[in-house]
């Protein structure tokens, strides 16, 4: 297989405050990752430098064949499918629910004079329909549930046909029926043969959707552990990377994860 993401020895520094270091990982094409930790482990900072969006301070990253640093990134970004919060703050919530989608054409959010052939509108209202968003189309991103804008989020971000899709913390601030509506989507898309490689950042195991095949987790902006999701989603790795004694369950093909006894506290 391919890698579409490879990251050698990447370390990235603000100040004084490392935020991930020395990190190796490599994700091939036909893979889907979770990237798990507790706050301030770097997950968001990985997917920043996995996007794109920032160079790592040292190491190599390598992205769909090319180097950070030696490419320019706004080629490449159109590339890379990307949900996140900061990227979700900047639709205009007056914006009709198609055009959010459709305009991820030209990687703009906002329509404004760009035009569109009827095979980007084909696309656009295919994608809502798969994630489960076909009712919304004419409503406007400002009048959705939470949920239902990070349907319409995964939606725009596979709109260009990504290589490799990136999920930060696609089910934060979701109620229980909106997350376990998210995760089904995420599954659907994630057991699709046809579909990208895919990363999802999460602090939670229960957010790990079926047909997800590996895990990195991330404590304090270090590897702990990093390999097929069987092998290395342990409660030994778990209570490690969080810094607690948790006990850890799967059955029906999803992980949850509680406290073992407040007076176990792994250092």
């Amino acid at each position: 297989m391919v890698a579409v993401l490879e990251l050698a020895a990447v370390t990235v520094r603000r100040g004084a405050a490392t935020l991930v270091s020395e990190v190796d990982w490599t994700v091939e094409e036909d893979e889907r990752w979770v990237v798990l930790g507790p706050n301030g482990a770097g997950k968001t900072t990985l997917l920043q430098v996995a996007s794109a969006m920032i160079h790592p301070t040292s190491g190599v990253a390598g992205i769909l064949g090319e180097v950070l640093g030696t490419v320019d990134v706004f080629e490449l970004r159109p590339r890379i499918g990307l949900t996140s919060a900061a990227l979700a703050e900047r639709i205009p919530r007056q914006e009709r629910v198609h055009d959010v989608v459709v305009s991820a054409s030209y990687g703009v959010l906002g329509r404004w004079r760009e035009r569109y052939d009827e095979l980007d509108h084909e696309r656009a209202a295919r994608l809502l329909r798969e994630v489960g968003a076909r009712r919304l189309v004419d409503r406007t991103f400002g009048t959705l549930s939470e949920g239902e804008r990070k349907r319409v989020q995964v939606a725009r971000a596979l709109m260009t046909d990504p290589e490799l899709l990136l999920l930060d913390e696609p089910a934060a601030g979701l109620d229980l029926g909106g997350r376990e509506d998210l995760v089904a989507t995420l599954s659907r898309l994630a057991l699709d043969e046809a579909a990208p490689a895919t990363v999802l950042v999460s602090h939670h195991v229960e957010e790990i959707p079926p047909g997800f095949t590996h895990a990195l987790l991330l404590r304090r902006g270090v590897v702990v552990a990093a390999g097929p999701l069987e092998d290395v989603l342990t409660e030994q790795v778990l209570s490690s990377t969080f810094g607690m004694a948790l006990r850890l369950s799967h059955e029906d093909g999803r992980w949850a994860a509680r406290r073992r006894d407040p007076r176990q506290v792994v250092v």
